[in-house]
């Protein structure tokens, strides 16, 4: 998966970026080494799966390119833009068949620290205005879709504050970024805490989280990661069924019971492809929500040209 240009910037970088891999101690850190005008290509799958008890009762995709460009580089920080096109699907589900128009043309820029870990998105206000534009475009283009005007309230709440755009709306510039800053030693279990933003209200969720660096292939100049994150089930289930309650007393009809949402989890699964120069070779996210046998689950892979 290394194409030519990164191999050069191997190259050129030499030691400071292969001092990311410490086959010594059996450590590797993430940390980019990235110049200003830097630019490189990918190429995302989302996959949308539905799966009852050990059979898949559906599968949608959707494709789509972003080129990812350095825009500043100094000692303290990067700014970084990521530029959407190419969007495809043959889907109908209003989740990816109304993203197509969205995606095409969309541009954000973000801010990192010095080591690549994410800080802030910076154009958010000109994102905002962009996805305002192309929801009005893609209303009229799916105008005979009942099932529009939920998907598209969803959207414009994601994009409304520089906030919510940055907990809802810049999911695979999240998983790209998920592991830069950290040091790992291989096979070194790491747990800890973190939060994660609910939809559903203004309490974040608790989230339960394990990283292992798995493997440091010397020979290919690259090193694996893995992450697993579990929100606290107890606020799941509380913040479903209080979103879904009050839902169904604005359209009168009968409420769920709280034993409707018992043995709701939500669980993220991150395996990423690291090059020392904190490129991402590939990376993939699982996330998984499960209630009973029914099991909904969304894939992305980030994977470089």
């Amino acid at each position: 998966m290394k194409n030519r240009i990164l191999i050069m910037m191997m190259l050129l970088i030499g030691m400071t970026a292969s001092a990311q891999i410490n086959m010594e101690d059996t450590t590797a850190q993430v940390v980019s080494y990235w110049e200003k005008g830097e630019k490189q290509n990918y190429w995302v799958t989302f996959d949308v799966f539905k799966v009852n008890g050990s059979d898949t009762t559906s599968r949608d995709n959707l494709t789509y390119d972003v080129e990812i460009t350095v825009l500043t580089a100094d000692e303290k920080s990067y700014t970084v833009e990521w530029r959407f096109k190419n969007a495809v699907t043959t889907s109908q589900l209003p989740a990816l068949k109304n993203q197509v128009p969205l995606i095409n043309g969309k541009k954000i820029v973000i801010k990192t620290n010095e080591l690549g870990a994410f800080q802030e998105v910076v154009n958010w206000k000109e994102l905002k205005a962009f996805m305002q534009t192309a929801i009005i475009k893609a209303k009229k283009e799916y105008q005979n879709d009942p099932e529009k005007d939920n998907y598209f309230k969803q959207i414009e709440g994601e994009y409304k504050t520089k906030e919510t755009i940055e907990a809802s709306a810049i999911k695979e510039i999240l998983q790209f970024h998920n592991f830069h800053g950290g040091k790992y030693k291989l096979g070194e279990v790491l747990e800890g805490k973190t939060t994660q933003s609910n939809p559903y209200g203004p309490q974040p969720f608790d989230v339960d989280i394990t990283v292992v660096l798995d493997e440091i292939n010397v020979d290919e100049d690259n090193f694996t990661l893995r992450s697993w994150q579990e929100i606290n089930k107890e606020q799941l289930a509380d913040a479903t069924f209080n979103y879904l309650t009050k839902s169904a007393n604005s359209m009168k009809v009968k409420p769920p019971t709280r034993e409707d949402v018992k043995n709701l989890t939500n669980e993220t699964f991150t395996s990423s492809v690291v090059h020392p120069t904190g490129w991402m070779l590939f990376t993939m996210e699982i996330k998984t929500v499960t209630q009973g046998n029914i099991k909904n689950i969304e894939e992305r892979i980030i994977e470089l040209k």
